[in-house]
């Protein structure tokens, strides 16, 4: 029985690479191809895939949300992210919502295609030095808020700018920044960020 495969990717040569290779395996059948994750969702309701091969960050919309949207439209599809980003907190977070694998780009072909056979049959597939880091860091300690108005700061806008796109007053975000920088041990706000980001809890 083939195995019914859409790619979710934004570079056009890393799915064009996944889909030579994985076609190459007599049981799995690219049948689509998206580069945005605002397209996942359409693309599955048309291709009719049994795995989606999901990258994390994408424009339109990120493979998390994307995978979240997808299990709520169509429970059936299972998901296997695929991504450049192996940080503890994406992991944390594709598992939450209801990712069935995590693997990071440079698995092996055979890996890769064992690990879609493996979640086509509704098992998890973790990369194992991932699985260790993410229980290593924990959880974000950041609530949603935060890590809102910490995006929101990403710009490099003013107080007042970030107030304005989170719809909060500026007391309010000094208040979060303020609690952001303690919870992540960052220095600066710029810091903070970075250190968020590095564990993917944005």
């Amino acid at each position: 029985m083939t195995i019914r495969l859409l790619i979710a990717d934004d570079q056009a040569m890393v799915r064009g690479a996944l889909a030579a290779l994985l076609d190459l395996e007599n049981d799995l059948e690219v049948v689509g191809q998206v580069g945005r994750g605002d397209e996942v969702v359409d693309a599955c309701r048309e291709h009719r895939p049994e795995v989606v091969l999901m990258d994390v960050e994408m424009p339109g919309m990120d493979g998390i949300a994307a995978s979240a949207v997808l299990r709520r439209a169509m429970p059936e599809v299972r998901v296997l992210v695929v991504t450049t980003f192996g940080r503890p907190g994406f992991l944390r977070r594709a598992m939450q919502a209801g990712v069935q694998g995590f693997v990071v780009k440079d698995t092996p072909a055979t890996q890769l295609a064992d690990a879609v056979r493996r979640v086509n049959e509704g098992l998890r597939v973790v990369d194992p030095q991932l699985a260790a880091d993410s229980l290593a860091f924990g959880e974000s300690p950041l609530t949603a808020r935060e890590a809102e108005v910490l995006k929101a700061a990403s710009d490099g806008g003013t107080v007042a700018d970030i107030a304005r796109s989170v719809h909060l007053s500026e007391g309010t975000v000094r208040n979060h920044l303020s609690s952001i920088i303690g919870k992540t041990g960052g220095r600066t706000r710029a810091d903070a960020l970075r250190i968020a980001d590095e564990n993917g809890w944005l």
